[in-house]
């Protein structure tokens, strides 16, 4: 899988209303099917061979296209949430953690300054390149979040920093958390909170809603802001396992620096994968709308020579 950083996942074009808000998304459907290689030194590796939906494919090949600008461009926001993460999830020397949707290895690099043990996955293959070269030592392989190739019961900690909204089957993800977790095991995961609790959010949603045709062909894939209602988290948390009575669900917010006003729109067009695909639909008169009205947004948020966004994401750790 991917890093699952930025707002790259964030609009598609059916829209669901919530508590009087519209969220753009489209249902979520398939999986992918890795099977195992036995290389020539005995160890096996994984293999992403067939891709069996639509939207796994485009996201695969979206990471795959701007796996090399994820570090320059979305680190210094998705960067923020992993000490949250980390201490919500108590992890602690000598753990195995299991770092799914690992993308540059930032999860696996903090579990490993904590003196815990971290593997990490991603089914971009270039993305586990990259982590492989930025942080060397530590075991990164190319898999499934929803079907992972790992024994039951072998880790202390599952983690997911921003990966779930981009997988066909997010529900499945938490299941195979779930099986490979040891008894008493905690899972932690991130996901973006909406438009009304983060206006960082809320500058491109408004955006959207307001200049881009949501009529254009993109493949199904669960909600830009999955899992933020609380029971519904907790309700898919149990339904795989987990003991609901456990889950620890906070909002955070932090602030993310932009050195321009375009900053914002351009990391999406250029350096995401969902919300580039429905810019890239768009006519050029929309996107000049859209990016206009991105630009202003951001400006509302000038400090000194910077920019100053308040973003927001949910914490969410549940127990085995």
């Amino acid at each position: 899988m991917l890093s699952v950083g930025g707002l790259s996942g964030l609009l598609l074009n059916v829209n669901n209303r919530q508590l009087g808000r519209v969220y753009w998304y489209r249902p979520r459907s398939g999986r992918i099917s890795p099977h195992l290689q036995t290389r020539r030194d005995g160890r096996s590796i994984i293999a992403m061979t067939k891709i069996e939906d639509e939207f796994s494919r485009f996201e695969h090949e979206g990471w795959e296209r701007v796996a090399d600008k994820y570090d320059s461009v979305w680190s210094s926001l998705t960067r923020q949430f992993i000490p949250h993460l980390m201490e919500d999830a108590q992890v602690s020397p000598g753990m195995s953690v299991l770092d799914v949707a690992c993308g540059p290895g930032y999860v696996s690099d903090a579990i490993r300054k904590l003196g815990a043990i971290p593997m990490g996955i991603d089914f971009s293959e270039r993305m586990v390149a990259i982590a492989k070269k930025m942080f060397p030592g530590i075991r990164f392989a190319q898999g499934d979040a929803q079907d992972l190739a790992c024994d039951d019961a072998s880790f202390d900690r599952v983690l997911i920093n921003f990966g779930l909204l981009h997988l066909s089957h997010p529900e499945q993800a938490c299941a195979e958390a779930f099986r490979v977790l040891r008894p008493n095991g905690k899972f932690g995961f991130t996901v973006w909170a909406p438009p009304p609790q983060s206006p960082g959010a809320k500058i491109v949603n408004d955006a959207i809603e307001a200049h881009a045709d949501l009529n254009v062909q993109l493949p199904e894939g669960p909600s830009r802001y999955l899992y933020d209602q609380k029971e519904e988290c907790r309700a898919v948390l149990e339904k795989a396992g987990f003991d609901g009575h456990s889950m620890i669900y906070q909002t955070r917010s932090v602030e993310w620096h932009l050195p321009t006003a375009h900053y914002f729109f351009e990391a999406e067009r250029d350096a995401g994968v969902r919300t580039a695909g429905l810019l890239a639909r768009q006519s050029p008169e929309r996107l000049n709308a859209i990016r206009a009205a991105i630009e202003n947004g951001v400006r509302r948020y000038a400090k000194g020579n910077e920019f100053v966004i308040p973003m927001a994401a949910h914490i969410v750790v549940a127990s085995k």
